[in-house]
């Protein structure tokens, strides 16, 4: 059985590999992001990651923030958002709740306010359903703040949502105006 450092370790390297840095160990993301799972296991450990079809599949199965996705027949995987290559991960348009939440760091604050939320080096925004999650991800980088986004307002003004498969909600940008500390 594996610990959990080594999976953390493992769900990291998927994430650098199949959501921004694909060159890395020499693998190819088709358009809608999907690896060859064959292909991943070879290069990742010629590579010197080593690990297996198993414990690819534990990854999978066990990360709390459900990252990843096989295809149907297991035989492809992808990143289920966060990318910062270009792919299309073939998202639908949603109506999001009224209220929606961005974890950032406490010195990001005062931009963030001024200038609304970009989506910078990724193809989206994230936004959480709960100020738990926000909190999270705000805390990765330095104290955590949590901002309202006024989520159903934008949609009405003809924003644009998608809610990816692990229960993400992504968009272009917030502009200030739906922003609220």
């Amino acid at each position: 059985m594996h610990n959990e450092k080594y999976l953390t370790q493992i769900s990291k390297f998927l994430s650098m590999v199949l959501r921004h840095k694909p060159e890395t160990i020499g693998i190819q993301l088709d358009t809608s992001g999907w690896a060859d799972v064959s292909d991943l296991l070879e290069k990742a450990n010629n590579h010197g990651v080593k690990f297996d079809k198993a414990t690819l599949h534990l990854v999978v199965e066990t990360n709390s923030k459900k990252r990843f996705a096989f295809n149907e027949t297991q035989d492809k995987i992808r990143a289920s958002q966060g990318h910062s290559v270009n792919v299309d991960l073939g998202y639908q348009n949603h109506q999001p709740p009224e209220i929606l939440y961005h974890g950032t760091k406490e010195s990001a604050v005062e931009s963030i306010l001024e200038t609304g939320i970009e989506k910078r080096n990724r193809q989206h925004v994230h936004l959480s359903i709960d100020t738990e999650t926000a909190i999270k991800v705000g805390q990765r980088h330095g104290k955590p703040v949590v901002l309202k986004v006024m989520a159903g307002q934008m949609f009405r003004d003809n924003y644009t949502f998608f809610l990816s498969a692990n229960g993400v909600w992504l968009t272009d940008y917030v502009p200030k105006a739906y922003l609220m500390r």
